[in-house]
C-alpha cells in the first residue's frame, strides 16, 4: 500500500492546475489499520526531535497522557509530508493546512510538533473542534492540507 492510498473509496490527494488538495489524515496505521496513540508505533527517527520537545519522557505517569496526542500529531504530518512527496512536493509547498480536533487544547501539543515539519513559516491555518472521527472514538485529530505546485 503506498502512503498516499486511503483505506476506503476516496482519493488520498487531487492535482487541480496548480493545487494539491490532500483528503484528510487521520494517525491510522495502514498495516494494522489501528490508531496509534504510543510512541512505541512511531519510527525510530521521530523519537529524538519529540524528546527535544520534552516529550517521550520515559515516564508512564506523564506519557500515558501525551503520547495519544503527539504520536498522533507526528504520524498525521508525516504522512502528509510523504502524500507531498509522491505529489512531487514538499511540506513547504503546503500552504494551508485545515486541522480538526476533538479536544481543542491538544492544540498545544500539535502546535510544538508542528514546528519541526515547519521551523520556518507555517502554513495559513484553520483550527476547529469537533465531536468525532471515523475509524473510531481513538483518534483525536485529522489534517487536510493545500499545495500549491506551479506545473
Amino acid at each position: 500500500m503506498s502512503t498516499g492510498t486511503p483505506m476506503a473509496h476516496y482519493a488520498a490527494a487531487r492535482r487541480v492546475g496548480d493545487f494539491v488538495f490532500l483528503s484528510g489524515v487521520v494517525a491510522v496505521n495502514p498495516t494494522t489499520r489501528q490508531t496509534v496513540s504510543r510512541y512505541e508505533e512511531l519510527p525510530a527517527e521521530a523519537l529524538p526531535p519529540l524528546r527535544g520537545l520534552g516529550y517521550v519522557t520515559g515516564q508512564m505517569s506523564v506519557d500515558v497522557f501525551e503520547a495519544p496526542i503527539v504520536a498522533q500529531s507526528w504520524f498525521v504530518l508525516d504522512r502528509i509530508r510523504a502524500i507531498a512527496e509522491e505529489h512531487g512536493g514538499k511540506m513547504d509547498d503546503v500552504v494551508k493546512l485545515v486541522q480538526y480536533f476533538r479536544h481543542l487544547p491538544h492544540y498545544a501539543q500539535y502546535n510544538r510538533v508542528r514546528g519541526l515539519f515547519y521551523p520556518g513559516q507555517p502554513p495559513v491555518s484553520t483550527v476547529l473542534e469537533v465531536s468525532r472521527f471515523l475509524p473510531s472514538d481513538d483518534a483525536l485529530i485529522e489534517v487536510e492540507a493545500t499545495m500549491y505546485l506551479p506545473r
